[in-house]
């Protein structure tokens, strides 16, 4: 199938998923095309939302980082891990603790939520991207999770695209903590099917009508499939083509980058 019949197919859904890390921009530049795809969408009135699995940032953090690069959109089109996993916590346990390993996206999320954070006895110890990764920390968390707290990442990224090149992320940075208790976290980011859910929900769209665009096989693309979303991997960020062999699904449709879709 080529690029133009592929463009032709996602310009007639309804609402589209994209993920942002990789497909929109790789750490502070914007990636080629996005612009004017982003233009599109507001143009046909496409139904839209940016299902990040990055819960460094809050809705707001990442508008302001969007207008910086020239994209102007709301900031209720932005759905993170971090948010997945305050809702997800709040469902199991309202107005619980947590100690949380992670940055303002996660912290905040997790207040909004009404939960407080503690580090002697939390119920959760929480644990998302962060810069300020320690030691200290990791040996903090690991003895909380070893009196009884419960293990959460906010999503199973190992590694994530960054100005420079690939980044450590929550997987990575959790993987200290499991192997030194015994205890395996629960993920709650894609490919958790409660993330596409949530997608549709706040989307009031149904599967068929919509496309989840993504460059991860091992997140974005299975979690389409698993949620019967139709998708397209782009190659503008962790997945080359190479690396859709090394897998044993496939997405619906791969181009180039978001560009394509309205070339």
């Amino acid at each position: 199938m080529n690029k133009k019949t592929i463009a032709e197919k996602i310009r007639r859904k309804k609402a589209i998923i994209s993920d942002m890390d990789g497909v929109i921009y790789h750490g502070n530049k914007l990636l080629p095309g996005v612009h004017e795809f982003v233009e599109w969408l507001k143009q046909e009135n496409k139904q839209f939302l940016f299902l990040t699995n990055s819960s460094e940032r809050t809705p707001t953090e990442l508008k302001e980082k969007l207008n910086r690069l020239g994209i102007d959109v709301p900031k209720t089109v932005f759905y993170t891990s971090a948010l997945a996993t305050a809702q997800f916590l709040n469902a199991q346990k309202p107005k619980g603790t947590a100690f949380i390993i992670g940055e303002a996206g996660l912290i905040n999320a997790m207040y909004n939520v009404g939960y407080t954070m503690n580090n002697v006895d939390p119920d959760y110890v929480v644990v998302g991207e962060t810069g300020s990764y320690s030691y200290e920390k990791i040996e903090k968390a690991i003895n909380l999770v070893l009196k009884g707290a419960k293990l959460i990442g906010a999503n199973p990224d190992m590694t994530g695209p960054g100005e420079n090149g690939i980044v450590p992320a929550t997987k990575a940075l959790i993987a200290p903590i499991e192997l030194a208790t015994g205890k395996s976290a629960y993920f709650v980011g894609k490919p958790n099917p409660l993330m596409m859910r949530i997608a549709l929900k706040r989307l009031g769209i149904s599967r068929e009508e919509s496309i989840i665009i993504g460059d991860r096989m091992d997140t974005d693309i299975i979690a389409g499939i698993e949620s019967e979303i139709d998708t397209c991997l782009v190659m503008s960020g962790i997945s080359g083509k190479n690396t859709v062999d090394e897998f044993p699904y496939k997405p619906h449709y791969i181009l180039d980058g978001v560009g394509d879709i309205v070339l």
